[in-house]
Parts: structure tokens; C-alpha cells; sequence
């Protein structure tokens, strides 16, 4: 059992058998990243991708709304928090420190187990960037949705601005969102493909989002972790591409046993019990 109380800004627990909740838990700062967040995001889905007790994961936030971006600090401390004079070695420090915020919301993406994300109230900046990582987006009414970064005087550095037009396959509105930062509802989100369900509220939205965790917790670990590193794969790469790895991929994840236990369980009309990773 991994032990999951060690984090400072994340609150993680077991509401159901294989299915593990993390919640954003900086409730007073709105969820906003700082530094210990983005470490800590990414140890936390390193550790759940070795947990066999980990089949789908839940993700929210605490208090008043999901995730306000980047907290200032940060962000300032991210070009000032280095007294090189030497503008290229500035440059590295900035970047490695890009590179550790978008490793955590890639951590997501790479994770083996799926990751549902249920929102509530606003989503902005890097809450966009957190949520296009996940696998399946659920939100409240009263959410709303925000490219924010234009705003604060930069681009989308930690995934928006790479995985959001390939979830709403619309280019031009992706270039509307991403350089006006306008506010857009749970309704546009729906309607654009960027959520696939919409409840009233964020106890509702919560409860669904379980509901999922639930069923996708009761298939085969090697169907669901097949399934997700397969879809990530295809979404990169041509159609003939994403079959001639799906066929050397499965030539190994057909061996499993789990085929059989589905099989007989369902000849049997009874649950499959699979195994642990």
C-alpha cells in the first residue's frame, strides 16, 4: 500500500475499492499551483502508476473552485529567483523550471491508470492545462473555463496550447480561447467537446465522476492501462502507424489471463475478479 499522506497540497483518499480521489487542497490560495504543488502533483501520479491498488482516479478541488492557474508568486519567482547576472544561464534556470510543471500535468497524461477530472467553478490557466491531461472531463453548471495565460503577459506553456486543440478539433476557436483569455461556461465547454457531461452541481458532478471511476475500476487493469496508452499513442501518430503498434503491443497483453476470467464471467453472468498489476 502506498502511503499517500505525505503531501502538503493534496488531500487523497480511497472512496471506493480501486478508485482513488486526489483533490486539489489549497483551498485558500483557490488551488493555485506554487512550487510545492507542481512537485507534489507529479510525485503523486509517479506513485499511482506503481500502485496496484489503483485502478481510475478521481480528481477536484477543494473550496470554492477547481483551480485558479498559477499563483503570482510563483510566476514571479520563476525569473527572480536566481541572482545570475548571465542572461543564458537565466534562461536555463527558467527553463528547468518550465520543464518541472510541465512534467507534473504530463505526469497525468502518462499515468497508467485513467483520470477523470470533476469540475466546479472556474478552471483557469494551468487548471486548462491540468484538465486536457486527463482522460475524462465531467463539470458542474457553474463552471467556467479560462485560457488565461495571454493575460498575465505570456503564452500557454504547460499543455493547453498542445493538447487542447486535439480534444476540440476546432483550430480557430482553440486560437479564439487561447488569445483573447475570455471566460467561456460549462454549456460552451460541453457543446465544444471539451467536457462530455455537464451537472448541477459539484456534489453531482462528484458522484458521477465516482460512478465512472467505479465501472472503469471493475474492468481488467491490462484492458483499461492498454486502452489508455493506445489511445495517447494513436492520437500522435498516423492510423497505420497507431495498428502496427496496437498489434505489437497486444501480441504481449493477449497472453493475459484476465481474457478468460471476462469470458467466464460473463458465461456465468457473475463479477470478474482480476488480478492486481
Amino acid at each position: 500500500m502506498q502511503d499517500y499522506n505525505i503531501f502538503k497540497n493534496l488531500k487523497i483518499n480511497f472512496p471506493s475499492q480501486f478508485v482513488l480521489h486526489v483533490e486539489l487542497n489549497r483551498p485558500a490560495k483557490l488551488n493555485a499551483f506554487d512550487k510545492i504543488s507542481w512537485q507534489e502533483l507529479h510525485a503523486c501520479f509517479k506513485q499511482i502508476s506503481l500502485d496496484s491498488d489503483v485502478r481510475a482516479v478521481l480528481i477536484s478541488g477543494a473550496g470554492k473552485l477547481f483551480n485558479a492557474g498559477i499563483d503570482l508568486n510563483n510566476l514571479n519567482e520563476i525569473n527572480n529567483d536566481t541572482k545570475e547576472k548571465d542572461l543564458a544561464r537565466r534562461a536555463l534556470h527558467t527553463r528547468k523550471e518550465l520543464l518541472v510543471a510541465q512534467d507534473s500535468i504530463s505526469s497525468i497524461e502518462q499515468c497508467d491508470k485513467p483520470v477523470i477530472a470533476a469540475i466546479h467553478n472556474g478552471c483557469i490557466g494551468a487548471g486548462i492545462d491540468l484538465i486536457t491531461a486527463c482522460d475524462i472531463r465531467y463539470c458542474s453548471e457553474d463552471a467556467f473555463f479560462s485560457v488565461k495565460e495571454v493575460d498575465l503577459g505570456l503564452a500557454a506553456d504547460v499543455g493547453t496550447l498542445q493538447r487542447l486543440p486535439k480534444i476540440v478539433g476546432n483550430n480557430s476557436l482553440v486560437r479564439e480561447l487561447c488569445l483573447t483569455g475570455r471566460n467561456f461556461s460549462s454549456t460552451e465547454a460541453l457543446n465544444i467537446g471539451l467536457v462530455n457531461k455537464v451537472l448541477s452541481t459539484k456534489e453531482e458532478t462528484l458522484t458521477e465522476a465516482l460512478k465512472t471511476a467505479n465501472i472503469i475500476a471493475s474492468k481488467s487493469p491490462i484492458a483499461t492501462l492498454s486502452t489508455k496508452h493506445l489511445l495517447n499513442f494513436s492520437r500522435d501518430h498516423s492510423v497505420t502507424e497507431g495498428l502496427i503498434y496496437t498489434a505489437a503491443w497486444n501480441s504481449a497483453m493477449l497472453n493475459s489471463n484476465d481474457l478468460m476470467e471476462a469470458f467466464d464471467a460473463t458465461m456465468g453472468r457473475r463479477k470478474p475478479k482480476f488480478s492486481k498489476l
